[in-house]
């Protein structure tokens, strides 16, 4: 298969899968809101730089490296586009778990998914549309299918605010009922949504592994940027070393789910993007995992008020 074919290869997901997929994202929100209280907000108030780095980490300074990565790499334009989409993604639903077990700063991790999330209905749509449009090969694809912005800010609301909405909601009246279903519902709600990533992949395992190496590499090399951009950035300024876990993490951790359902809905499964996303969904819990493993024995070290 030649590079142009993936360009315009559609990947098999039927309407019926999409509208799971659809409810396995949402479901996957509604746990994660659960653990996220009014407090997460008004932290924002009362420590705002932490969580301004981690904002500005992600969906300012992430998508313009993404961008300065594809004129380098130089990527087929609908996995460049792919990477364009995961890099104008919120955090993803694990990156609270993973900092947790980093020994990071779980509350601002919290805070900053709360946040994230509220600011993606409208920052997602908008970087894709910009940074893709700034690159000749993608801006070609976005010009033929000629998605509209504000249909994609409708989606992501449905599917991001809502059910955050819902969860602070039932946080806020019933906290402990709240605590204990947001174990439960993390778990198989992640479970649920992985293995839909890997139907995905194997009803296209000849596509996926015709591309696999490749993928393979633009994804790895994608990723280690990310968490790059994000523990740089921290440390430029000045945190503390439990929030340049959260927010590394937060960076390199993205919802890739999100974007994988935005592919199907607005780009018909476009072959390269629809890989690319697929493929970080699995790779960005091994990459996290083992980042998180390695900062779990590495002792914080005291830091010196200067």
């Amino acid at each position: 298969m030649t590079d142009t074919a993936l360009d315009t290869l559609r990947i098999n997901f039927n309407a019926e899968t999409l509208w799971v997929l659809n409810f396995a994202l949402a479901f996957v929100m509604f746990g994660i809101a659960l653990e996220i209280s009014v407090a997460d907000f008004k932290r924002l108030l009362k420590n705002p730089k932490p969580i301004l780095v981690g904002v500005f980490s992600q969906f300012l300074v992430l998508p313009a490296i993404t961008f300065i990565l594809v004129l380098v790499m130089k990527p087929i334009p609908s996995m460049a586009l792919g990477m364009f989409m995961v890099a104008a993604c919120p955090g993803g639903n694990i990156s609270n778990f993973i900092t947790h077990l980093a020994k990071g700063n779980t509350a601002l991790s919290v805070s900053l998914t709360a946040i994230a999330t509220l600011l993606a209905i409208v920052m997602t749509p908008l970087n894709l549309q910009l940074w893709g449009a700034w690159y000749e090969p993608t801006a070609t694809i976005l010009n033929e299918v000629a998605i509209s912005p504000l249909e994609m800010i409708k989606l992501v609301s449905l599917l991001l605010g809502v059910p955050l909405i819902l969860g602070m909601w039932l946080n806020h009246l019933q906290p402990n009922l709240a605590r204990r279903l947001a174990k439960g519902l993390k778990i198989i709600s992640l479970l649920f949504f992985v293995s839909l990533i890997f139907i995905a992949l194997y009803n296209n395992r000849d596509i996926f592994l015709e591309y696999v190496t490749y993928v393979f590499w633009l994804v790895v090399i994608h990723n280690l940027v990310a968490f790059s951009t994000g523990f740089s950035l921290a440390k430029f300024f000045g945190l503390s070393q439990p929030d340049r876990r959260s927010i590394t993490i937060e960076t390199g951790i993205q919802n890739s789910g999100l974007g994988l359902l935005l592919i199907f809905t607005f780009f018909d499964g476009l072959g390269g993007m629809a890989l690319l996303a697929a493929f970080w969904g699995i790779w960005h819990l091994v990459s996290g995992l083992l980042l998180a493993t390695y900062w779990g024995y590495k002792p914080i070290i005291k830091e010196e008020l200067i």
